[in-house]
């Protein structure tokens, strides 16, 4: 039994979970990176704990910083969310060898379905069909090459650890094979710490669903349906719905039985998500999803089941409350992510600080956020700002509802995904269910590129006057002033200066940069002999990776940055020449 959780993660997650902790009781405690000074999970714990230092994304990743404030502040439990270290076997069994209980599945079962090798295998050895591909890493680019030419193009690289589409890369020919290699392992070690990546068949026109488990630790395992998830860019999801528009009884309890007896067969216990594609009526294993998903409040919207809430009460050792028999789906849902990307230039990420926000409102309409007015989306993390999820009595409803709610919701300051997402649920497609992976390039290809581009926002320092944030032994708190800090100081708030940007060169030989982020690498050099479209220069920015390809054919002239080296849209990169 535990009293008090420590929540491992940030954003919105972070504070859905904070929020299940205070309906059970339980006291909550956040940590923080130097750039969530401000962030809401922060200011809404119990207490909170500085794991910096820079650079900001990794602070979340470490695992000694996390147990230390854990036992500083009497913690019993950490809840690790998704992404950062959620599907990390290393962080679980830390957390259970420092006295602490892992809010989610044993180390042992992570370790056996978290890594999507190691899945493969599992499956397999149960029965579960999975997309041919191998079961173990591929070590070297020969040893892809020869595989890929085994399986047949297309093939998709993928890695080893971790989700989200990262470290995915779908190769359709040998000339793209080592290119595809290198990108793939280098964004899954940036992401996940772990670069082997692994090798499998792409199928072209999959529909991506996947089945909601719970399990206790009593050996109780039952299914809650499906979300089909199925509308993507860059292999991450945008759109999900519970149930799909195409599943029938029967599939959905085959699919069903298939996540229980592969989660029954691991010792799974806790919230996990088994991921299949499903193509001309066959479904095939993908991987599982060893925590809780992005997408897991369709699946509550439908069957009325807390599922964070579900995670803590199982991990205090309550016995499964439900039986399958008593899992029941009412009407329909849809969720909507809302993202800081610009639709009309390919999802490219649109930092900013909001300068207004405001939210849907209504029955049916849910709105899982971290953001406000003069919140800041920077370069450091994924650019999720918030979840929009409608319920409806049946699917016409639901996008219904989802219309209207996406008209009024508006956030101004930066790019966000708000425009595709109109785009999508008013498309006739969408209404008829046709909703493969191919969505976006077969029916919104010329009606994204069509939008307005997103502005440039600029990031401002918009904390409350009134409040200041101290550290001390590593944690946070929280001191108000009786007047504004303009009043004590004798002058006006300070406010931090805003990135120098550098305006774009007007010459036709410059190579600028298109957004913020770091320069994950450089493929250009001085003399080299380019052809349009040849990518030059790898931007990582919230947790994706950007190309910058050369405009035409020439001579490189000079280079101007270099890898590691931060970036903002207008700078320049490179020059070109004509050719030698």
């Amino acid at each position: 039994m535990f009293e008090t959780v420590l929540v491992a993660n940030r954003g919105e997650i972070a504070l859905r979970i904070m929020r299940a902790c205070r309906e059970l009781g339980l006291r909550t405690v956040a940590v923080y990176s130097e750039a969530d000074r401000a962030a809401p999970h922060v200011a809404y714990a119990d207490a909170a704990y500085l794991i910096g230092p820079p650079p900001a994304p990794q602070s979340y990743l470490r695992i000694d910083a996390i147990l230390d404030a854990a036992q500083a502040a009497g913690a019993g439990a950490i809840h690790p969310g998704y992404g950062f270290l959620a599907e990390n076997a290393t962080f679980a069994r830390a957390v259970e060898a420092a006295g602490l209980v892992f809010v989610g599945p044993p180390a042992a079962a992570m370790a056996r379905m978290g890594g999507k090798t190691a899945a493969r295998r599992e499956a397999i050895a149960v029965g579960v069909p999975v997309v041919p591909g191998t079961t173990a890493p591929v070590a070297t680019l020969a040893e892809m090459q020869h595989l890929a030419t085994e399986y047949g193009y297309p093939v998709a690289i993928k890695a080893v650890s971790g989700g989200g589409g990262r470290g995915f890369r779908v190769v359709r020919s040998p000339e793209e094979l080592p290119a595809a290699y290198e990108s793939a392992a280098r964004e899954a070690e940036a992401g996940f710490g772990n670069a082997e990546v692994y090798l499998e068949t792409y199928l072209d026109d999959p529909r991506h669903i996947e089945i909601q488990i719970l399990a206790d630790r009593f050996g109780n395992v039952i299914h809650l349906g499906e979300r089909e998830c199925s509308i993507q860019r860059r292999h991450q999801k945008l759109i999900e719905e519970c149930p799909s528009p195409v599943l029938g009884a029967v599939l959905r309890a085959e699919m069903g039985a298939a996540a229980v007896e592969l989660a029954r067969a691991v010792g799974y216990v806790s919230a996990g998500t088994i991921e299949f594609m499903l193509q001309a009526g066959r479904y095939f294993f993908l991987e599982m999803n060893t925590r809780i998903q992005v997408e897991h409040t369709v699946t509550e919207m439908v069957t009325g089941v807390d599922l964070v809430r579900a995670q803590l009460r199982i991990a205090r050792g309550e016995p499964l409350w439900l039986r399958q028999e008593d899992v029941s789906w009412r009407g329909h849902a849809i969720e909507c992510r809302i993202n800081a990307e610009d639709a009309s230039a390919g999802f490219r990420p649109a930092l900013g600080t909001l300068t207004s926000y405001h939210e849907p409102q209504g029955l049916g309409v849910r709105v899982d956020a971290a953001a406000h007015t003069g919140y800041t989306i920077g370069p450091h993390y994924d650019s999720l700002i918030a979840k929009l999820i409608v319920w409806g009595a049946d699917r016409t409803e639901a996008i219904d509802r989802g219309r209207r709610a996406l008209a009024d919701y508006a956030i101004t300051g930066c790019g966000t995904t708000i425009p595709f997402h109109r785009l999508a649920l008013a498309h006739p497609a969408f209404a008829a269910g046709e909703t493969t992976v191919n969505f976006i390039p077969r029916y919104l290809a010329d009606q994204l590129a069509a939008l307005p581009a997103a502005p440039i926002g600029t990031a401002v320092d918009q904390s409350p006057a009134r409040t200041f944030d101290v550290e001390v032994g590593g944690r946070r708190f929280a001191v108000r002033v009786a007047e504004p800090a303009a009043a004590i100081t004798g002058g006006t708030p300070a406010r931090r200066a805003a990135p120098t940007r550098r305006t774009a060169v007007s010459n036709a030989d410059a190579i600028v940069s298109t957004l913020q982020g770091t320069l994950a690498a450089v493929k250009a050099a001085p003399g080299q002999q380019v052809a349009a479209g040849e990518v030059l220069f790898i931007i990582e920015a919230m947790k994706m990776e950007n190309e910058i390809v050369a405009p035409r054919t020439g001579q490189i002239a000079a280079v101007h940055g270099e890898r590691g080296a931060s970036v903002e849209p207008g700078m320049l990169l490179a020059t070109l020449e004509p050719a030698a």
